[in-house]
């Protein structure tokens, strides 16, 4: 059995025992603030069949744990966005033998009901990192398994890049990341104060990230595309669960 989540002061959060030591151990960046993580799983997989998607098994191990691993070490603390019951992810991914290296420092549920899209993800993220004193937050998706090890240095450089430009885009600037002529608009660095203008646009039924990051200064950290495609591969079926494991040798972590 595995231990039950610690009730948190923050709405919606689950903390769990084995991860108090990492949520406490906050380290500043050489070329950049302290930025934590959050990786977003809190859809409903229908074009998977439903569950957890994020629980796929690619080259033996789960899509999250894939991308866990890849981002912790980018960031000052790490979370996992996902409703419903934690324990149905912790107990597979606590088997993972890196699982210690990687472990979310909390769990965070969606404050918007009826699974909103990943925008409510990105709010809860954003009420957690304000919550421990954070000025900006990368998001990224549970279903992009070979995320670049130098994606939040990249993203915080074309951040920059544009406020150093701007004054106005000092304190709202968005990062995205760019393959090719795609934009992805979940893989982005966001500051924390745009925490309540997001409340509010969901709570005025908006859904699309598109939507929301047009009203705010845009920078984007461009990838190029490799012959095994794009970096920023997503997993939306089981097609292309099958190419990504094709892919996978062309995107060392």
């Amino acid at each position: 059995m595995y231990p039950a989540p610690l009730l948190s002061p923050h709405r919606g959060m689950s903390v769990w025992p084995g991860a108090r030591q990492e949520a406490n151990r906050i380290t500043m960046a050489d070329d950049g603030p302290a930025i934590p993580g959050i990786v977003l799983a809190g859809g409903l997989a229908r074009r998977m069949g439903g569950g957890d998607k994020g629980l796929c098994l690619l080259h033996g191990r789960p899509l999250l744990a894939h991308i866990c691993a890849r981002i912790r070490p980018q960031v000052t603390m790490l979370a996992l966005n996902a409703n419903g019951d934690p324990s149905r992810l912790t107990q597979v991914l606590s088997r993972e033998p890196d699982y210690s290296a990687w472990a979310p420092a909390a769990i965070l549920h969606d404050q918007i009901p009826d699974f909103p899209g990943p925008l409510a993800g990105v709010l809860a993220g954003l009420a957690w990192a304000e919550s421990h004193g954070f000025t900006h937050m990368l998001s990224v998706p549970g279903d992009t398994p070979y995320l670049p090890p130098d994606l939040v240095h990249r993203l915080w450089i074309a951040r920059q890049s544009l406020t150093e430009t701007s004054q106005e885009a000092a304190g709202t600037a968005i990062a995205l990341a760019r393959s090719g002529d795609r934009t992805h608009p979940v893989i982005g660095i966001w500051p924390v104060m745009l925490k309540d203008a997001l409340s509010q646009a969901l709570h005025n039924g908006m859904r699309r990230i598109g939507q929301f990051t047009a009203a705010f200064p845009v920078a984007h950290a461009q990838w190029a595309m490799t012959d095994a495609g794009d970096p920023f591969i997503n997993i939306n079926t089981p097609a292309d669960l099958d190419h990504a494991r094709l892919a996978g040798a062309a995107f060392p972590s």
